[in-house]
């Protein structure tokens, strides 16, 4: 089975990002504002890189609340931020069963590249793929069938792993397995159709796939 993980949130623990922002609900409005943003730049037909989103829906969220920000030090926090304790034994033990293991993020690739580097998973990755290859953000349809491309699977074949209700009704579309990843406060999206998998940690998902 290909595994294809979203990075942010997913593998990646975004609360290492409070002191910067300013407190954890500072932090869900400025992620919340980011992804608002993410999903109206798509559903237009546009592409906007997600670093620059980032960087201005954290502006915004600080403007509103009367604090300065320097974005400097925001750009260094995302690529460093910490993984998820389960996250290296679950991608251990993926890669052990014999699954190719993959990560797809909206985050321009060298970004990527560093907060997979910093965080120590690097090295558990086959390859990083970013919307940004594709000029396209999830959840369209070009990010996930880049993926599907570069190895020559069928949708039914891989499985997108995410942390975001979002993200598994896009690769839900693209004809792709889901495994959403139930971290704290994450349900499926209302209404949508169930993910393949639901799981509370990545081990947890390895034990489901063998």
């Amino acid at each position: 089975m290909l595994c294809v993980f979203d990075v942010n949130e997913t593998l990646l623990d975004l609360a290492a990002m409070d002191a910067e922002i300013g407190s954890p609900e500072l932090r869900r409005e400025w992620f919340e504002l980011a992804i608002h943003t993410v999903l109206t730049v798509t559903a237009t037909g546009g592409y906007r890189d997600f670093a620059g989103i980032a960087g201005e829906a954290a502006v915004e969220v600080a403007a509103r609340h009367g604090r300065e920000l320097d974005l400097s030090k925001i750009g260094a926090a995302l690529r460093s931020l910490p993984a998820h304790p389960d996250v290296e034994a679950g991608l251990v033990k993926l890669r052990e069963a014999g699954h190719d293991v993959v990560a797809l993020t909206n985050s321009p690739l060298a970004t990527a590249e560093a907060q997979l580097q910093n965080s120590g998973l690097a090295k558990l990755f086959d390859r990083i793929f970013s919307a940004e290859q594709v000029g396209r953000l999830k959840p369209a349809p070009e990010p996930y069938r880049q993926v599907l491309d570069a190895y020559s699977v069928e949708p039914r074949d891989a499985v997108m792993i995410a942390a975001h209700d979002w993200d598994i009704e896009g690769a839900q579309a693209a004809g792709l397995r889901t495994a959403l990843l139930a971290r704290p406060g994450v349900r499926p999206l209302p209404g949508s159709a169930e993910p393949t998998y639901t799981v509370s940690t990545l081990p947890e998902l390895a034990e489901l796939l063998g």
